[in-house]
């Protein structure tokens, strides 16, 4: 069972909202080093964590953090990019390749590259941050990135579940963050999503749904298409 007690945890996007939240929460709960990775890696006002330069994007860029950082027990893939539009057909070539890059591959990249260093490690997990648009497609190459994740997740959870690493899926509707500046109503509070996900990494669960929209929009998966997306059937009546 993973436990963060005494562990060594590498959050990568840590300069965002989310990402400084699983840094202080991570040492909250007694993790011996964190290692807060971002492109342009700030300054962190305490001795346990290792600022540490990671462009999710760049091949290289993931070996060189493997290599300075071969003690990780827990790998948090929270980094992650929104688009100028919800369109795929409205979306520049490059914008749609640098969303697929670090929505998905990017992690992908980084669970194959620590595999190796996880697998040695007794208790240790792997976290992936999707969302709930993961299963409702209105963002664009937004959505497909994160249901390219998801699959993902549940893939790498049936492979490495042989090796002893638990892994988490996270589906969250909008959290309070500058990402989600431009969003109306209500969003949800970082520290309580880390919370719940390093509640769920405690508890050996498997999936995260951090709201009621994610509840809701997974219980919907069953139904009919038209009635997770009503304005199919406004377009064929």
């Amino acid at each position: 069972m993973p436990d963060l007690t005494s562990s060594v945890v590498l959050v990568t996007g840590a300069n965002g909202g989310i990402g400084t939240q699983f840094v202080h929460e991570a040492l909250e709960r007694g993790s011996s080093k964190v290692y807060a990775t971002a492109r342009s890696p700030r300054e962190w006002d305490d001795p346990r964590v290792v600022a540490l330069r990671l462009d999710v994007t760049d091949p290289e860029s993931i070996a060189a953090a493997v290599a300075a950082a071969p003690d990780v027990t827990v790998l948090v893939n929270n980094a992650g990019v929104s688009p100028s539009t919800g369109s795929l057909l409205n979306l520049s070539e490059e914008e749609l390749r640098g969303s697929m890059e670090t929505n998905f591959f990017g992690p992908l990249r980084l669970a194959r590259a620590f595999t190796p260093v996880l697998a040695a490690a007794p208790g240790a997990a792997l976290i992936n941050i999707h969302s709930v648009l993961s299963w409702f497609a209105t963002a664009g190459v937004y959505s497909v990135s994160k249901a390219a994740l998801w699959s993902a997740t549940n893939a790498l959870r049936l492979e490495l579940a042989p090796s002893g690493v638990h892994v988490v899926g996270v589906h969250a509707g909008w959290v309070d963050t500058p990402m989600a500046a431009h969003a109306p109503g209500p969003k949800l509070d970082p520290a309580n999503l880390v919370r719940q996900v390093f509640d769920a990494v405690e508890a050996d669960e498997f999936e995260v749904l951090a709201d009621e929209a994610s509840k809701q929009v997974k219980g919907a998966l069953s139904a009919p298409i038209e009635a997770l997306y009503p304005q199919l059937a406004s377009a064929t009546s």
